[in-house]
């Protein structure tokens, strides 16, 4: 269902919830992608590799410090991304109910958060 909501844009739904983390917090370290994507940091580098490629971010580094930015080609794509979003939640919202699949999707992010602690 999320790779089908995600297609429009030629993005997996990891690689697009990594590119919409970075949208929202440009400058973002790739550690606390990991945390809050519940990802191996090795993971998160092969994601932003490929976003890389595709020319939507670009890693800075200072000393040790790496920050993830958004290209202006990822800004420009950020209306399409909402939409695959929202259609990603109206396909949940069609097939459990709109009350059901909001308990489903905060049963979700309890446990990443028990698992993340």
């Amino acid at each position: 269902m999320a790779t089908e909501s995600w297609k429009p844009v030629g993005l997996s739904p990891s690689h697009a919830y990594l590119l919409r983390m970075v949208l929202e917090e440009p400058g973002v370290q790739p550690g606390s992608i990991a945390g809050h994507l519940q990802l191996t940091p090795s993971t998160v580098t092969r994601l932003i590799e490929k976003l890389e490629e595709k020319k939507l971010v670009v890693r800075t580094t200072e000393g040790k410090q790496t920050n993830v930015y958004p290209t202006p080609k990822a800004k420009a794509l950020q209306p399409e991304l909402k939409k695959c979003e929202a259609d990603f939640y109206k396909k949940g919202n069609d097939l459990f109910g709109e009350q059901e699949y909001g308990k489903v999707v905060t049963a979700i992010k309890k446990m990443a958060d028990k698992i993340g602690d």
